[in-house]
């Protein structure tokens, strides 16, 4: 089927929330690779938007989901799930909560994590039930994350929204101090915003966050949708910034490309749900839950995570020498494989995106015209040096023009 058809059956039947979307339908793919259905070969930065972390066809996922669909693909909450039970041992083993909820996606586990949040302090007997988040954020679509994000574009369209959040500065401690009110239940923060731009919060400020939680009796929940799952070179972002959250959510990565969320929280706290005060339906089955095994057991593996940190290093300063040659691009943001590259606004990153495409080549851009560069984490350091001189050639048309 050409991307013509494929185009006008999207526009006749499917929902049009995604506007005009870039012009191609991808038929299969190999390591870091996507290929269309006319064999067309390019090097995807994208990875379904840091999800598919161990990139195309990766051969422990695609057998341990071969055997697990010839088995059995869904039973529900009703039985238990070796599979589910696994999963949850490799997170619980592996940070620092003790226990995990698993859902379908990044947005349900940040909604898991809200009423959690609340929950805590209903079992305490305490009036607390704000959640203090910071502007520029993202944490989802549903209507809670939404309150929770701190963009007001995505809002406005469906106020009013869930009372009781609070949106503060960036990296502002004196801000968020001033914020909390004797009703704060948690602060909720993503360690580097990804839908934002790539902005990476201070390890002062994170500490000092830490402290402020200690100090008022706050939860502190780290969104680590996108920065979870190996993706800053640590199998979770907050292992950079030596403080530890009361809750993390996870998702993206957490599947390879197989749906699924997590909730993950301390003892003390995840003891407050009680029999029948969370659920999902989908969640924990036997299918995600493999692929969630296969994903860590990859990248639990000695060397692994070394070589993500290892070649993000060189993907920063090979995005650095390009900052030094094009006055144009104004900062080079992010950690591991989650980096940005910052464009003047008189700079459309848009049409960047579309320039790669027409290379071979698939980026994004995110927030205030920052191009972002989620890859596969098994990128090579020769990929790399692939998209730098594509980029650097179409600069070099920006340039002369």
């Amino acid at each position: 089927m050409d991307i013509k058809t494929v185009q006008d059956m999207d526009k006749k039947y499917y929902f049009n929330t995604f506007g005009q979307r870039l012009p191609v339908a991808f038929e299969r793919g190999q390591g870091i690779r996507l290929y269309d259905g006319e064999g067309n070969e390019y090097l995807d930065f994208v990875a379904g938007i840091a999800v598919n972390c161990l990139g195309y066809n990766h051969p422990v996922l695609t057998a341990a989901l071969k055997e697990q669909v010839e088995r059995v693909v869904h039973t529900s909450s009703l039985y238990y799930t070796k599979q589910q039970a696994l999963a949850a041992k490799l997170i619980a083993q592996n940070s620092c909560g003790d226990r995990v909820f698993f859902c379908n996606s990044g947005a349900e586990a940040n909604e898991g994590a809200i009423k959690l949040a609340r929950k805590y302090f209903k079992e305490k007997g305490v009036d607390k039930y704000e959640i203090i988040t910071l502007q520029n954020s993202f944490h989802g679509r549903t209507m809670a994350t939404l309150a929770a994000t701190g963009q007001e574009k995505y809002q406005l369209p469906y106020t009013p929204l869930p009372p009781g959040f609070k949106h503060v500065e960036f990296n502002n401690l004196a801000a968020l101090e001033k914020a909390v009110s004797k009703h704060t239940c948690a602060i909720m923060l993503e360690v580097i915003q990804g839908e934002g731009g790539i902005f990476v919060l201070d390890t002062e400020y994170l500490r000092g966050v830490r402290k402020l939680c200690d100090s008022l009796d706050i939860l502190l929940i780290l969104d680590e949708v996108q920065t979870g799952i190996g993706r800053t070179g640590k199998l979770f972002g907050y292992q950079h910034f030596d403080i530890e959250p009361d809750i993390f959510t996870l998702g993206k990565g957490l599947g390879g490309g197989v749906p699924i969320g997590a909730l993950v929280a301390k003892e003390k706290v995840a003891s407050a749900f009680k029999p029948g005060d969370h659920g999902s339906t989908f969640g924990g089955n036997p299918l995600a839950c493999t692929a969630a095994c296969a994903v860590l057991e990859t990248l639990l593996k000695p060397g692994f995570l070394e070589n993500v940190q290892s070649t993000g290093k060189y993907f920063k300063e090979r995005l650095q020498n390009l900052k030094d040659q094009f006055d144009f691009i104004l900062d080079i943001r992010g950690l591991g494989l989650m980096l940005g590259l910052q464009l003047k606004d008189t700079i459309d990153g848009k049409k960047i995106v579309h320039k790669c495409l027409e290379q071979g080549l698939l980026i994004n851009c995110a927030g205030n015209n920052t191009l972002r560069f989620v890859p596969p984490l098994i990128v090579t350091k020769s990929d790399v040096d692939v998209l730098i001189e594509k980029l650097k050639n179409i600069f070099m048309d920006l340039k002369d023009k």
